[in-house]
């Protein structure tokens, strides 16, 4: 009985514990000045307009940018990634904060109906990331004829790229991903057809850079003895980072990968 009562005593302990620290981080986010911050936000030097907020959402002017959801904690802005920056000064119209690089950017809340009405970004899109659509080419090797053809198909897979807007702040840019496909005939008869997705190049690419990458291109490349070359690109969007891993189909029909670069 003594056991039992222990049990329960603890129990009603901790929930007690955990009620009273929810309460304390409820405290914690300032409502106040999350209310302040409702509105049109403008660059005070530019008059360029940085964002809009709307209830507990940050929406960006440019139409790439995904809206971001946002507390207000003592002094900082913090966004549901973790991501905080020191909160300088705030009133009902002004807004100055530091950036991730240390710069104080100072915004100023507009009333100007024509930038208010014309600041509409609440779904923006979602970016294509493509070259040519299909390429095919006939090639001569040791006397034979071969005929291939690259088709780069768009897909609904998504990919969210983060990267820094000209505020020096975390955004979220969204990408569909692309499928590849491959065909190689020798005259009339098919040797090799397959479609190609990203997540095959785990083990070659490594796979936190796959994670946020898109399948940017595929290109032929060259004939030799071992059979045809073509390049995979996968690369992360709007950046300079790329892998270049070679596709080589033979003239078996037989299919191996290797990292270029």
């Amino acid at each position: 009985m003594k056991r039992q009562l222990l049990i329960i005593l603890t129990v009603v302990f901790l929930v007690g514990c955990s009620r009273q620290q929810t309460k304390v981080e409820e405290v914690q986010e300032s409502r106040e000045a999350k209310a302040m911050l409702q509105g049109v936000w403008v660059d005070k030097e530019s008059g360029d307009v940085s964002f809009r907020v709307k209830g507990d959402t940050i929406f960006y002017a440019d139409t790439t940018s995904m809206p971001a959801y946002f507390k207000i904690v003592g002094d900082s802005l913090v966004f549901a990634s973790g991501t905080k920056y020191g909160i300088e000064k705030q009133t009902e119209h002004l807004f100055w904060f530091k950036n991730q690089n240390g710069d104080v950017i100072k915004l100023e809340k507009t009333d100007d109906q024509d930038i208010t009405e014309e600041f509409t970004n609440d779904t923006p899109k979602i970016m294509t990331y493509t070259h040519q659509v299909k390429t095919d080419s006939v090639i001569s090797y040791n006397g034979e004829r071969y005929h291939w053809y690259i088709a780069i198909n768009p897909t609904k897979f998504k990919v969210v790229n983060r990267t820094f807007n000209d505020d020096g702040v975390e955004v979220e840019n969204v990408y569909y991903d692309n499928i590849m496909h491959i065909s190689v005939f020798k005259g009339g008869q098919q040797l090799y057809s397959s479609d190609f997705r990203k997540q095959q190049y785990n083990g070659i690419v490594p796979s936190e850079f796959l994670t946020e990458a898109i399948f940017a291109n595929m290109e032929y490349s060259h004939a030799d003895a071992a059979g045809l070359h073509f390049n995979a690109t996968l690369c992360i969007p709007d950046g300079a980072s790329c892998y270049l891993v070679e596709t080589l189909i033979s003239y078996k029909g037989q299919m191996t990968m290797k990292m270029i670069e």
